[in-house]
C-alpha cells in the first residue's frame, strides 16, 4: 500500500531537483522514491551485516593448533 508525504523544499533545491530528474527521463516525485527506497534497502542491508558479524563474533575464531585447557594456561 502507498501512502502520499508531503514535503517543504527550498525553491532553488527544488529547481536543482527538476533538472536532476529531467535529466535521468524521470520525474521528481519518483528520484525521491528511488532514493529513499535505497536509504531504507541500505539501512535493512546493514543491520543484517551488523547481526551477522555481531554473531561471528560471538562464536569466535579458531586458528588451529592445540587448544590448551585452562589447567595447562596457569600452569607455572
Amino acid at each position: 500500500m502507498k501512502q502520499n508525504i508531503t514535503l517543504s523544499l527550498d525553491k532553488q533545491v527544488l529547481t536543482e531537483l527538476k533538472v536532476i530528474a529531467a535529466r535521468r527521463s524521470t520525474s521528481v516525485c519518483r528520484l525521491l522514491m528511488e532514493e529513499l527506497e535505497h536509504i531504507v534497502e541500505r539501512s535493512e542491508r546493514y543491520e543484517r551485516s551488523k547481526r551477522a558479524a555481531l554473531a561471528a563474533l560471538d562464536k569466535g575464531c579458531h586458528f588451529g593448533g592445540e587448544r590448551p585447557d585452562r589447567d595447562a594456561l596457569h600452569e607455572r
